[in-house]
């Protein structure tokens, strides 16, 4: 059967740390960290059961830290440009190396991440790995590089705010002025960087990306007819980076998850795919791309799979909170019908709040239903964040991330739901297991089902006004296999009348006759008539849903 990828993301960092200190703004040594080691054959096997094709390692590459690791040979990053103890993992200080946090020996991280995609393979999983394009950190500078390879910014003109042979902009002999990020500092820049998120001034606010600098593509932001683009002579930018994707191919990782890839240029990336698939053609790209209009472009320029944010995402998110009514969940798919096996659906990830925080549904159940509609309406993939699969709330206060509801980027920390699950499962509560077992027998038949890995999908929601509501029900077909889901998003059990119109019947082949079938989520069976001249009526719990798989 053909595959669809259900992807896990992991925060490295803290996916393996078993230090249970967990000290607001606390340093490496206080709270610990989590290494790649951590991954063994164990873990890896356990990820692989519940369904997963690929990980995602998050925070891999080398990123600023206020962490002395100079013994190393390693720089230093000043504090008052880095976010958190820890940093972020999307301010990059060296494109060619690996965050020394997450290596047991510092001499060898790039061989224990070696290994462990190695050890991922083994496993039957494929590996992905951040691509940050749109910016770095402010003091990026590779001690890693290959032998021949220029710095970025190392020839820069920094009198000019822009130039095609720049990697960075500059803001014309202006000193940075982090006035409004810290009371004094010094830290010293000048001229200043223009700011990872298109502030091109040389004051960035605290909202802004301050910790990061934008690259320049060869677009001129700034001149006096506004946006311009310069793409002949190819810019350097353009090179560069294609050679730190072709690094990282070579090492074996599957594929990239490119952070912001709307910021960059689709021209750059259609040059760059081109480039690496070439080589490589199993490579796959993932964008986070958040403008609709621009979908069809990127993918165009060599994306697999898109972020489905802004769309299905948000629209699921209301339902489960009650803000939408859940036949939105229609118009949805139907925005991105022609592309649907491109657009990668989730729930959670590491910008997002977790389903369980008090900022979203206050209880991982309610998002059992939306994790239905993600994984089970098309042949789309799934991703999943560490974590969500038992309920991991995400209101630590963990320092420079504070109680938002999301899992920190920035600090050292343990997340004890995820220590639970994978390190100390005895400790793990009863109801971290039923919902454990939930997400993994969705997530598992998500592949294992042909129906839902290969089959048409019909969504029955214009015929059943009644459902609109609380309730989205449509049919998978493949082959045999007639698979009719219903996701109940209200907090009470409902009798569903199902209602499956002639068309279905036509359009998926279905013979109208009485069936034997099996709920894939309770192992309870039952019997029926399919038929278009009276409804199908099922029994569905709250907050949750009903996977009859029908034998006809």
């Amino acid at each position: 059967m053909k595959k669809k990828p259900v992807v896990y993301q992991v925060f490295t960092r803290l996916f393996g740390n078993q230090n249970t200190n967990r000290i607001a703004n606390g340093s490496i040594e206080q709270n610990g960290v989590g290494k790649l080691n951590d991954f063994d054959e164990e873990v890896l096997a356990r990820i692989k059961d519940m369904g997963v094709t690929h990980i995602w390692f998050t925070g891999i590459i080398r990123h600023a830290s206020q962490t002395d690791y100079s013994a190393y040979n390693i720089p230093c990053q000043h504090p008052d440009v880095v976010k958190g103890r820890a940093g972020s993992p999307y301010a990059i200080t060296d494109y060619y190396d690996v965050d020394p946090d997450l290596a047991v020996n510092v001499d060898d991280r790039m061989k224990e991440w070696e290994q462990l995609i190695g050890r991922t393979h083994r496993a039957g999983m494929k590996v992905i790995m951040d691509f940050v394009p749109n910016h770095v950190a402010r003091q990026y500078h590779s001690v890693c590089k290959p032998e021949g390879v220029y710095d970025l910014g190392q020839n820069d003109n920094a009198d000019m705010h822009f130039s095609v042979n720049n990697n960075f902009y500059y803001c014309w002999g202006q000193p940075l002025d982090l006035a409004d990020i810290t009371s004094q500092t010094t830290y010293q820049e000048c001229p200043a960087k223009a700011t990872g998120n298109d502030q091109f001034s040389a004051r960035p606010s605290r909202n802004d990306w301050y910790e990061t600098v934008k690259l320049n593509y060869g677009i001129d932001y700034c001149d006096a007819g506004g946006r311009s683009e310069h793409f002949t002579p190819i810019p350097d930018t353009w090179s560069k980076m294609t050679d730190i994707l072709l690094f990282w191919a070579q090492k074996g990782v599957d594929g990239f998850r490119c952070d912001m890839a709307e910021m960059v240029p689709t021209s750059f990336w259609h040059w760059a795919t081109d480039k690496v698939k070439f080589i490589y053609p199993d490579k796959i790209f993932i964008g986070e791309v958040y403008d609709p209009s621009q979908y069809r472009n990127y993918l165009a320029a060599g994306f697999d799979y898109l972020y489905d944010k802004v769309g299905m995402y948000d629209c699921v998110r209301d339902v489960i909170c009650g803000r939408r009514p859940a036949s939105d969940i229609t118009a949805q798919w139907q925005q991105t019908d022609d592309i649907r096996d491109h657009m990668l659906y989730f729930l959670e990830n590491h910008d997002e709040q977790r389903i369980a925080s008090d900022f979203f549904a206050g209880n991982a159940w309610k998002g059992l239903p939306g994790l239905l509609v993600s994984a089970l309406l098309m042949k789309n993939p799934l991703m999943v964040y560490a974590g969500q699969e038992v309920g991991e709330k995400g209101m630590d206060a963990e320092g420079f991330s504070g109680t938002d509801g999301r899992t920190t980027i920035f600090d050292y920390w343990t997340v004890d739901s995820i220590r639970r699950e994978f390190f100390d499962r005895r400790r793990l509560k009863q109801d971290e297991r039923k919902l454990l077992d939930l997400y993994r027998k969705v997530m598992r038949m998500a592949n294992e089902e042909k129906g839902f890995c290969e089959g048409a999908t019909f969504d029955l929601m214009y015929v059943n006004p009644h459902l609109a509501d609380r309730q989205f029900a449509f049919l998978r077909k493949a082959g045999t296999d007639v698979i009719l889901v219903v996701a109940n998003f209200d907090d009470l059990p409902v009798s569903a009348n199902i209602n499956i119109p002639a068309h279905a019947f036509e359009f998926l082949q279905i013979p109208q006759r009485q069936f034997n079938a099996v709920d894939l989520l309770t192992g309870e069976k039952t019997q029926g008539i399919l038929s278009a001249d009276s409804p199908l009526t099922v029994a569905v719990p709250s907050n949750g849903g009903c996977v009859l798989k029908m034998i006809l």
